[in-house]
Order: C-alpha cells, then structure tokens, then sequence
C-alpha cells in the first residue's frame, strides 16, 4: 500500500511536461495540483488522527487507499486546470487517511526499541514507489499519452484496498510502559507535544528536508528534459532509477547504522540525520550543474543515498516520542507541519522563481541549501542531548 501511495504521489511528475502542453499549463500551473494535494493532505490528516483514536484503523486505511486510487485514475478524465485540481486534490484527502494511521498500527505490533526497524522497512516504500512512479509515468505517459499513465498508476490501488481489510488490529498501546489513561483531548494533546522536545526538533527538521526532497521530486525531471536534452522518458527513468536504487540503500542502510550507533551516541538518531544531509546537499549541487548523464545519474543516486538516511530513525522519534493515545495525532500533526511548510510550497516557490526569471535553476539551486537548513536543526538536537 505504502509503494502505491508514491507512486501515485509522483506520477504527475513525470509526465508535467505533457499534460502541460495539452492542457496549456503554465509552470506554476502544473506544480499548483502538487500544491492542492499537499494542502488537503496535510488539512485532513489532524481529522483522521481524531478518528483513529476511537475508530476501526482498518477501516479508515481501506477507504483512504480506495479514494486515492480512484481519485489518480480520474485525473485522467480532465479536461482543464480546474478538474485535474480537484482530481489530485482528492488524493490528498485518501493519503491522508492511510498516511496517518498506518504509522500507529505498525507501532503497536512491535516494542519500542525494534520501532526504528520496522519502520525503516516500511518508508523502503517511499523511494521505491516514487521511483516507479517517475519510471511508470514516463514510459506509459511517452508511449500512450499522460492520460495513460494515471490509469496505469491508480487503478491498481483498488485491488490494495480490498486487502486492507484483512489486516489484523493490534492492542492500542500493548507494548508501551506506561499509557494514558484516556485519549486526550485537541488542546491538551497540543500542549503535550509542544512541550516534547525530541518530537519539535525531529518534526521541524523534517520539515526542512520536506521542503528539499518535495522540490527535487517535482522539477527534476523537467529540468534534465529542458536543461540536458533528455524527452520525458529518459529524464523519468534516469531519475526514477537514481532514486530507487539511493532512496532504497539510503533507507535501509541509515534504519542499520541508526541502530548500531545506539550503543555510542546518546542521539543516535539526531546524529546520523543531521550528519547525512551533509553529503546529500553536496551531491544535489553537483547533480544540478553536471552535464553527462552518467554523472547526473551517479549524484543524484548519492544525493537520494544521503538524504534518506534520516526516514526511519525520525519517524522512530516521533512515534516513540508520545504514548499510544496520542501518536495517531502527533503523526497527524508531523504531516500537517512538514508539507504546511515542506513539499505544499516548495514546487511552487521553484516554479514561481522560474517563471519570474526564466531560469529553473534558480529556484532549484534552493533544494541544498534546505538540506542543510535541516542538517543545522537536527544538529542542535544531537548537541542538546549529548549536552
């Protein structure tokens, strides 16, 4: 489920240029449905934070896969800026559901120390399924049209949800040491997380990093098809195979060193995402200004790497970070800050930048520097705790 929620997620990516020229988008135009998506996402993810607290978690995942899925399938049907809006707009709003309440599920399976884990098997599912969402798209959307590939990309999802039903609900809280008596309320809940320092460093550097990865997602296809001389197939495929191959090490290999550093750091965590972005910003900025694809290829491949070492240790401090009766909500709340000031602007401020100047490269010069912004918060948590 997680694979087909990024795929869907990315499709449009890959194929910008060619529902752009059909639909007679201007650059903003095409990053502004991204936009919608990330804002209803991120709106409706604290509602289904409430209702997975009192609600069937199951229930809630089936009917969001199902929504997402048809919703990306009916992206297809559009036949103006107005319905492909409202199309991805309503993917928001089945991702939110999933997004949200899958995290709290897997977490009581599992005590907390194998929670980093496990988590970083399941966040595999982001590069892999972006990845395939870029390589998907562009063959589907260069051989048979961009209507195509989002037939392609969301129809399968229906057969997901259909499983989703199937899935056995854990004990709320069954391995955590102490829980909250009662779930509490919106305010109080607020309050305890702002007052949870693990949780608003994690978070806030997340939100950093967001804004980078959502950037870099968006408008690095386009830009190699512009800049590089790449047709729409190529760009998808080249960063669609960097992406998997880095994202997927990258997760993996951080989820491993997070948990061997445990015994050597009191931050183990913060350290190893804060220390990451490093390398990962340096190799967007030679990915940005390299010619050959190999080149391309390769830095983007070592950007991906480094950047996702970060996935599962951050959002094992976020789940571990709140009892049972709340995590749902700091999860909710997680999303809601990191695309509110991630992934819901940064496509648009490149595109706007590139429409102001002419120059695509101008905004996506932003994407390291926000790496580094999210390096830099990390940092200040690892120093607090070693402190």
């Amino acid at each position: 489920m997680n694979l087909l929620n990024y795929i869907d997620r990315y499709v449009p990516s890959a194929v910008k240029d060619l529902f752009k020229r059909e639909l007679h988008f201007s650059d903003t135009q095409t990053s502004l449905p991204l936009t919608a998506f990330v804002i209803v996402y991120m709106l409706t993810s604290p509602l289904f934070g409430t209702l997975a607290d009192r609600w069937s978690r199951k229930a809630l995942i089936a009917a969001g896969v199902a929504l997402w899925s048809l919703a990306t399938a009916g992206a297809a049907l559009a036949t103006g800026f107005v319905s492909f809006l409202l199309a991805r707009a309503l993917v928001g709003v089945g991702e939110a559901a999933y997004a949200t309440i899958s995290p709290s599920l897997i977490s009581d399976y599992f005590p907390a120390e194998r929670r980093n884990r496990i988590l970083t098997l399941f966040y595999v599912a982001i590069p892999v399924g972006a990845a395939l969402g870029f390589t998907l798209g562009g063959i589907v959307g260069n051989a048979y049209g961009w209507r195509a590939a989002f037939l392609v990309c969301g129809l399968p999802g229906l057969l997901a949800a259909g499983l989703a039903l199937a899935i056995r609900e854990p004990p709320r809280g069954g391995f955590d040491p102490v829980a909250l008596a009662a779930v509490p309320s919106w305010p109080e809940a607020l309050r305890r997380l702002r007052a949870t320092a693990p949780y608003v460093i994690a978070v806030a550097g997340y939100v950093a990093v967001t804004w980078a990865g959502g950037g870099m997602a968006d408008w690095f296809a386009p830009f190699l098809h512009r800049y590089r001389g790449m047709n729409v197939a190529e760009a998808g495929s080249l960063t669609g195979t960097a992406t998997v191959v880095g994202g997927l090490a990258g997760t993996l290999t951080g989820g491993l060193l997070a948990d061997w550093l445990k015994k050597r750091s009191s931050s183990p965590y913060l350290m190893l995402s804060c220390i990451s972005m490093i390398p990962a910003a340096g190799f967007a900025v030679v990915a940005l200004t390299a010619h050959g694809r190999l080149a391309i290829g390769l830095a983007i491949l070592l950007a991906n790497f480094f950047m996702w070492f970060y996935t599962g240790p951050i959002n094992a401090i976020i789940v571990n970070a709140v009892p049972a009766a709340m995590r749902a909500r700091a999860v909710s709340m997680s999303i809601l800050s990191i695309h509110l000031l991630g992934d819901a602007i940064s496509p648009t401020m490149i595109a706007g930048i590139s429409d102001r100047t002419g120059n695509l490269m101008n905004g996506m010069a932003l994407i390291p520097v926000m790496m580094l912004v999210g390096s830099a918060i990390w940092g200040f948590g690892w120093s607090r705790r070693a402190g």
